[in-house]
């Protein structure tokens, strides 16, 4: 019977694809596995089985009852990072209810450990409910930048969660900066109507001013919204019919031209008007105030009520002054006009509740970006250079706000705005771009937006991981990552998730650790719809990236990093029969989930912070596993077993790695297909404490072959014998002790005829 012996010394594509079960030709095909699982894929290609993670609270609702799990649910929790410095970090808690929801916070310490509950927010300052639903727990976005996080979505005004002081937080509804003179709100606005539909005022000041457009506009949901006739903020009061509504105008209903706007022609007593969309027409009566004298006209005749005489277009126009030109002059100063008559230049504010509110969110390039209403899907405002609660567009300068829009011939809904090297934009159907200038930001007169890939973003909110923004596709089957490509200078997508598609289950949300829990690598974390947990790994710069998916007994229900720490909402069983929803952070010291280090005294331990009576749960003592034991009256007894005066117990989770069939090319053609049996395994291990192959278990002992002393971990080649016939054999490493396990690689002797 021949043999060969088949390397395995790295696993850095991670777990693929059952179907590529027959590409031996791939490069991929040994260096990856049919199931990587609750393990992490080192930066050497072997891998440690993941941490445990340590119970830090349970959710408890308004009736200080455990929040139970839910399946109706996608999200009944969110968890988001909350880092003011590298000492004052928080974990917040979003809490989803029917009609409202809430907050908690929880603050981590310097050295990443958990803290505290230190605050829970069920209002907003104004006493107003948090709208946090089932329904929009996934869809919110975010962005946070010092004391302030700026929470976005479509049904709800902007919020902002502030930090007021080290453990105290409060809600507030984002406000618009007001203009200098008290009138205006410097708020983004938008034409609604169209082109030819005008508005016209019974009076250009006070309160109770009646406006009527032209057609059919107004609804009684815009109650409380604004309008901008010229540069005049009017609030709606009431809505009398479609055409008609109340106001109060903020100041006078005016516009204060551009300096120098009037032009007179020796002879004539017509005057020139410069006003960019005045909206006017002809027979219109208008009065003019502030303006200088000019080209021999008196100020006292080129001021008061004047009638147009022309439109010329939709800029300019002429009026009969007071008096005739001697002379053909250009000047006047910044004239004032105000009129009640019908006008075309008027706006509605773009954020409200009749018209939606932004669905995306970012600071870049010190502006607060604003992105994608229902009313303007395509919408993209940028602040005030400095200013974030100011978006006056002004005059365009280059530190006025920005107002653009996402037009490439089909509407794109702004799901996403991600600040990288350029301003990312993803949205429903595509991916787009606003590329940044070599020392020069972002303006009026630079801004533009480029499309880029055609795939589309899903809710999930992207993230910035090695050099890439990962991003889930629309459809929810697919998670790409989007880069700059200096060969084609522009930006592609890649699909970096093709070779273990099956892991992506409608991604729920993402998160992503840089430092990966003391270990080399960028990891990314993303929670499925599945309740389990997809991790891709990358070291772009050698090329290495791959997936693995973790488990847990439960499920993970919301996944969160804080710089290098890692949390998790899991729907957890603590014995009562009832899944509720617990908040646990991966700590590399634990071996278990849901677990803690408990202290007794000859064998007996108080557990009842952790399980109820009934839970089965795990012990480990040291390097010993002690086996599985009953909590009753809130203890559990390993007497039996080892005097013990502290253990961890909790619930253990199972490590797997499963390769692909072993294969290989020999005289005559591939092995495939061939019954075949696998010899014998060498494991190359390091501390490992438990470890099986096919189901046998390594067997350790100490170096005085004394069983009352600890066990010692074990570092070196390990050879394992197998028995059986397989057309597709393979291996299973796995465990069934929840102890230390690293594998390096392995060497895999195969038999066949």
């Amino acid at each position: 019977m021949a043999r060969i012996r088949i390397p395995l010394n790295n696993f850095v594509f991670g777990e693929i694809n059952p179907s590529l079960t027959s590409r031996i030709d791939a490069a991929v095909y040994n260096q990856a596995g049919q199931s990587v699982k609750n393990v992490f894929i080192r930066a050497e290609g072997g891998i440690i089985n993941r941490p445990g993670s340590e119970l830090h609270h349970k959710f408890l609702d308004g009736a200080s009852n455990p929040i139970a799990y839910s399946s109706s649910y996608t999200q009944q929790i969110r968890l988001e990072p909350f880092v003011f410095s590298s000492d004052e970090k928080y974990v917040v808690a979003f809490i989803a209810g029917t009609t409202a929801g809430s907050i908690q916070i929880f603050r981590v310490n310097t050295d990443g450990t958990f803290n505290s509950l230190v605050a829970t927010l069920t209002t907003d300052v104004d006493g107003d409910d948090l709208p946090f639903t089932y329904t929009n727990l996934t869809q919110f976005t975010y962005a946070q930048s010092g004391d302030f996080m700026f929470i976005a979505h479509t049904n709800f005004a902007p919020l902002e969660l502030v930090r007021t002081g080290l453990t105290s937080f409060e809600v507030r509804v984002y406000e618009f900066d007001i203009s200098a003179d008290g009138n205006r709100k410097l708020q983004p606005y938008y034409n609604f109507q169209g082109s030819a539909v005008t508005i016209a005022p019974s009076a250009t000041s006070g309160t109770g001013v009646t406006v009527t457009t032209s057609s059919a506009y107004f609804n009684a949901g815009m109650v409380g919204s604004s309008l901008l006739i010229h540069d005049t903020q009017v609030d709606i009061t009431a809505v009398t019919s479609s055409t008609t509504a109340t106001v109060n105008v903020q100041g006078t209903i005016e516009r204060q031209l551009d300096f120098d706007s009037l032009n007179t022609t020796e002879g004539s007593d017509r005057v020139h008007v410069v006003m960019e969309s005045h909206g006017l027409s002809a027979g219109d009566s208008i009065t003019i105030s502030d303006a200088g004298a000019l080209g021999g006209i008196n100020n006292g005749n080129i001021n008061g009520t004047r009638t147009i005489t022309r439109i010329l277009n939709a800029n300019e126009f002429d009026y009969q002054a007071g008096g005739s030109a001697s002379s053909t002059a250009t000047g006047g100063g910044n004239p004032i006009i105000s009129s009640t008559a019908a006008t075309t230049d008027w706006y509605e504010q773009s954020f409200s509740s009749y018209r939606g509110f932004p669905a995306a969110v970012t600071f870049h390039e010190n502006r607060l970006w604003f992105g994608g209403t229902p009313a303007q899907p395509s919408g993209i405002w940028a602040s005030a250079s400095g200013e974030f609660f100011n978006f006056d567009v002004g005059k365009g300068e280059d530190f006025d706000a920005l107002d653009l829009e996402v037009s490439v011939g089909v509407t794109n809904f702004v799901r996403h705005l991600v600040s990288n090297r350029d301003l990312q934009v993803f949205a429903n159907q595509g991916e787009f771009f606003l590329p940044a200038f070599q020392d020069a930001p972002i303006t009026a007169s630079t801004a533009k937006i480029s499309e880029q890939t055609p795939f589309g973003s899903s809710y999930v909110r992207p993230l910035s991981l090695d050099g890439a923004t990962l991003f889930v596709q629309a459809t929810g089957t697919a998670v790409r990552e989007y880069i700059f490509s200096d060969s084609e200078a522009a930006y592609t997508t890649n699909m970096v998730s093709i070779l273990s598609s099956h892991l992506i289950s409608s991604p729920v949300q993402l998160t992503s650790v840089k430092g990966s829990l003391d270990r080399p690598g960028a990891y990314a974390f993303f929670l499925m719809d599945n309740g389990e947990i997809g991790v891709f790994y990358s070291i772009r710069s050698e090329k290495r990236a791959g997936w693995m998916r973790w488990t847990t007994e439960g499920r993970y229900h919301s996944v969160c990093a804080v710089d290098e720490q890692l949390f998790v909402v899991t729907s957890r069983d603590d014995g009562n029969g009832t899944p509720s929803l617990c908040l646990e952070q991966f700590t590399p010291e634990l071996n278990m989930d849901f677990s803690k280090e408990f202290s007794g005294a000859a064998g007996v331990f108080n557990v009842s912070s952790n399980f109820s009576d009934g839970a089965v749960v795990d012990v480990v003592d040291d390097t010993e596993y002690l086996g599985q034991f009953t909590v009753a009256g809130g203890e559990i007894d390993v007497s039996a077993v080892k005097l013990s005066t502290s253990v961890e117990a909790g619930y253990k989770f199972v490590p797997e790695l499963k390769t692909m069939p072993l294969d290989a090319m020999v005289q005559g053609g591939p092995l495939t297909g061939r019954p075949r049996k696998i010899t014998n395994v060498i494991l190359d291990l390091k501390d490992t404490l438990s470890v099986s192959v096919n189901g046998t278990n390594m067997i350790i002992r100490n170096v005085t072959f004394n069983p009352a002393q600890p066990r010692q971990a074990f570092t070196g080649k390990k050879e394992f014998r197998v028995l059986g016939y397989s057309k597709d054999p393979v291996v299973t490493i796995s465990q069934i002790a929840p102890l230390d396990m690293q594998l390096n690689g392995m060497v895999v002797e195969v038999a066949f005829q």
